[in-house]
């Protein structure tokens, strides 16, 4: 396990084989095993009080990566905010290098097998379908899902209901 740069709230769990390096956890989150959870010096991730990851997940902050509170991420999610690297200056000419930081709001249900990519931020009460694929941005109470991931439908009002 690498631990570098890392600032624990109180009562943070964290699995075996988990690898953090320059983030800030929130009191009451848990990260299951074999998770590898990243962002820069210069742009620490930050991860909102009582969030879950189940196993398997990787959360390339490097450009910067926000995640909520409340938030449940399922096995084997990715989020990315830079598309390299791209070792080929040929193939960079039709795919450059894309690098943007990645926001998910409070209260985001991330279903397993989801990537999101640079750029994208979602609003609260997100609910992303699982192997979806996120491109673009969502405001809140978006249930979204696909590849590439569409508008499913507003929550709002179910939500509402309560």
């Amino acid at each position: 396990m690498k631990i570098s740069n890392i600032k624990l709230a109180e009562n943070v769990e964290v699995g075996e084989n988990v690898s953090l390096n320059n983030v800030k956890i929130s009191k009451n989150v848990k990260i299951s095993k074999n998770c590898t959870i990243f962002g820069s010096e210069e742009k620490i991730l930050e991860i909102g009080e009582n969030s879950y990851f189940a196993m398997g997940s990787i959360l390339n902050g490097f450009k910067g990566l926000k995640i909520g509170k409340n938030s449940s991420f399922g096995p084997n999610i990715t989020i990315i905010t830079d598309s390299g690297p791209n070792r080929s200056e040929k193939l960079q000419k039709l795919f450059p290098i894309f690098e943007a930081s990645v926001e998910i709001g409070d209260d985001c249900w991330i279903g397993m097998n989801t990537m999101i990519m640079p750029g994208v931020k979602l609003g609260d009460c997100c609910v992303v379908a699982a192997g979806s694929f996120v491109t673009k941005s969502f405001p809140s109470y978006s249930m979204i899902g696909g590849v590439p991931a569409k508008l499913l439908k507003n929550i709002e009002k179910e939500l509402e209901k309560e």
